[in-house]
């Protein structure tokens, strides 16, 4: 299913959802000129969690440079299509969740939905020496928050049907869910499989990063009733 837009447009113009696209292009482009030094520049400034895990990996690195990666790597891509997906979701659920934030508070929720995924992918995935990259944790962050801050909402969506395309409704609350369960199904066979230890998808970054904007949500519901 391929999201193509939601139905509930923004009150204002995103300036912090288009500003964090622009900068992660940015970024991109700027990984993209490396040539060469791709590679060197990915692992200092992605997230790699055997270097908190594993003796030998971290040493070298100083408190300032094991940890920063946690926010760098969130500005960071893999390749074009793991960008273009990437900024698609923030572009359709991030706007709404801005308007419901505040410009300043939805940069800060954003930021911290990258961090504790971050966190989740490398308690999960102690033995990894790939680095991390993507925005992938704080966009679900931002998914998670617009399902319950959003629920009547619908999203239209692409369809697939073998060789047939059809657009369809559907409500957000169940799209978002069934990304969310089937994030986890992946993150626990990964786990199970072990296959997490050679590196792949981020699984519970994404989880780790959709349950801390689902809190966060229900946070915001209780302190506005009040």
């Amino acid at each position: 299913m391929i999201p193509i837009r939601d139905t509930i447009p923004s009150k204002r113009f995103p300036v912090v959802t288009v500003s964090l696209i622009i900068v992660n292009v940015i970024i991109f482009m700027h990984e993209m000129s490396l040539g060469s030094e791709l590679n060197r520049f990915i692992s200092a400034y992605g997230m790699v969690p055997a270097r908190f895990f594993q003796s030998g990996y971290g040493e070298s690195y100083s408190i300032f440079g094991r940890y920063y990666p946690f926010f760098t790597s969130i500005f960071l891509h893999g390749g074009w299509m793991h960008l273009i997906g990437n900024m698609w979701f923030l572009w359709i659920f991030g706007d709404n969740v801005e308007d419901r934030y505040g410009r300043f508070g939805f940069f800060l929720f954003y930021v911290f939905c990258g961090l504790l995924a971050g966190f989740a992918h490398a308690l999960t995935n102690p033995q990894s020496a790939i680095p991390t990259v993507g925005a992938s944790g704080a966009i679900a962050g931002v998914m998670g928050s617009y399902m319950l801050l959003y629920p009547r909402s619908r999203v239209l969506t692409l369809i697939p049907l073998f060789i047939f395309l059809h657009f369809a409704e559907i409500p957000a609350i169940f799209f978002l869910g069934i990304w969310f369960v089937f994030q986890f199904l992946s993150g626990t066979v990964d786990l199970a499989s072990k296959s997490n230890a050679v590196g792949g998808v981020a699984w519970w970054a994404h989880i780790g990063g959709f349950l801390v904007g689902v809190f966060i949500a229900i946070l915001s519901m209780i302190f506005k009733r009040k």
